[in-house]
């Protein structure tokens, strides 16, 4: 039933084809299209910026990119057609985390790539396991501690994009690093993406980051800093590799990433609410519990095919609330789309030219948002009494001490200074632990704040569907 047929229960509606519609096709398909348009820098800058950041996959770009395509595109298929337990059954387009970038460039760089994919691989379960015990572990996550870690994702991340903005990952070292040339193609993307964003509406604003990224990236061509030799020697057809790279399972490593698993499962859960709520009703535990399952299994699958870990990405939400499109099988077509751009390596080859300082422009917007994605869950959610406030400053403290400083634990032993020096474990260890023991919060003491779907029952809403926040993500947030 489309929206505009919507009654009763489902009067709040907002939605022109509803879950199970299925749009003409001369209207699916580029609908479809349009939703891989939304995510797809998302969902290749985390592995061209590992490419560029860990010296084991130098020069390996494109095979990155399409594995990362390959393996959106086979996640979101499983989440809008569930096999069994794993899916949501809901308009969810997957792709690659940044909220794991940071990290995985760490261990790569102290262990070796293969350590990136072992550790997602091994700890991709925690997620899993989240989703079939839900209720268990919700009290633990209120709004404060996830609005710091996702603030943090975001602050850590900023150097990278200024590195990238400046026309070389490796760092100020590097020839080139911030050029004019550079810097203006830096600064070119970042206003055609801004000035679009702020100033139009419609599709133009969902798309600005990805036309301000186009337009960066013919301007490097004009200029002649673009080298597509790469490109002419790609092939036309490729098959995906599994296990590439190899495994390796430092526990430090494992135990960073499985934290990072709690946060974009904290991520996923609002994601899904948000889809949901553009039909006029809260999400269902089933669908909470497959979207999670389904985060978990794809991670895992996403490792042995040499892929960064997949979850749910929030810019996607905003564009079915945006266009009253929630339809699964509008969103199944951007998941087939995917994987036919994943398996073309000139595709890959094509992003892979790409000049640093052109993905810098649009990454150094993203990681900013993901940042004022964090702050904007604390203030909708959160009041910053004396309790809050002290919570929100120290977890900030450590975990920015940490990434600034990391010498403060090179006495420690090498496993405890990867697994503490990350900002996001060290500050969201923190939140975690402070709001449990500091008095006045809501873990058996007293109330909180959820997250959205995690409201606890009460007796009347102990039905299968789960309360809803009424927020839901803005379009140009990112994953």
């Amino acid at each position: 039933m489309s929206g505009s047929e919507a009654t009763g229960s489902e009067s709040d509606s907002v939605v022109l084809y509803d879950i199970e519609d299925k749009p003409p096709l001369g209207e699916a398909i580029p609908l479809g299209i349009q939703h891989v348009l939304a995510m797809f820098l998302g969902n290749v800058a985390p592995p061209l910026i590992l490419a560029g950041a860990v010296g084991g996959v130098t020069g390996q770009t494109t095979f990155l990119v399409q594995m990362a395509l390959i393996v959106a595109g086979v996640a979101t298929l499983v989440q809008v057609f569930p096999i069994g337990p794993v899916g949501a059954k809901l308009p969810i387009v997957m792709g690659t985390s940044f909220a794991f970038l940071g990290p995985l460039i760490g261990i790569g760089n102290q262990f070796g790539i293969a350590a990136v994919f072992g550790a997602s691989l091994l700890a991709a379960p925690v997620e899993m396991a989240m989703g079939l015990t839900l209720d268990r572990f919700r009290n633990y996550f209120p709004p404060l501690v996830t609005g710091i870690v996702v603030m943090l994702i975001g602050l850590t991340l900023i150097p990278t994009g200024m590195n990238y903005a400046a026309g070389a990952s490796a760092g100020p070292g590097a020839a080139g690093y911030g050029s004019l040339a550079n810097l203006g193609l830096a600064g070119l993307v970042l206003v055609v993406t801004v000035v679009l964003n702020q100033f139009f509406e419609g599709f133009l604003r969902v798309i600005s980051v990805f036309v301000g990224i186009v337009v960066g990236y013919v301007v490097a061509i004009a200029m002649g800093m673009v080298d597509f030799a790469a490109v002419a020697s790609a092939g036309w057809l490729t098959v995906p590799t599994p296990l590439r790279y190899g495994l390796a399972f430092p526990p430090s490593a494992v135990l960073t990433v499985a934290f990072l698993y709690v946060i974009t499962g904290m991520e996923t859960i609002g994601d899904i609410s948000g889809t949901v709520s553009a039909t006029g009703r809260d999400p269902s535990r089933e669908e909470l519990r497959g979207g999670l399952i389904a985060d978990g299994v794809m991670s895992a699958f996403g490792a042995v095919f040499n892929a960064l870990p997949n979850t749910s990405f929030s810019q996607n939400v905003g564009l079915v609330n945006f266009t009253g499109v929630a339809s699964r099988y509008v969103v199944g077509i951007g998941g087939v789309v995917l994987i036919l751009l994943g398996l073309v390596p000139k595709v890959g080859a094509v992003v892979s030219a790409m000049p640093d300082a052109v993905l810098g422009g649009g990454a150094l917007i993203l990681f900013a948002m993901i940042f004022s994605s964090g702050a904007r869950i604390i203030t909708q959610n959160v009041t910053l009494d004396h309790r809050n406030s002290t919570i929100l400053a120290l977890s900030m403290a450590l975990g920015l001490g940490v990434a600034f400083r990391p010498e403060i634990l090179q006495n420690l032993p090498t496993e405890v200074q990867t697994l503490f020096g990350s900002a996001l474990v060290t500050g969201g260890i923190a939140a975690l632990v402070l709001n449990v023991v500091i008095p006045g919060g809501g873990v058996g003491t007293g109330p909180t704040e959820y997250t959205d779907g995690l409201a606890p029952e009460t007796p009347t809403n102990m039905q299968d569907d789960i309360p809803d926040s009424g927020t839901s993500p803005t379009p140009i947030d990112d994953d």
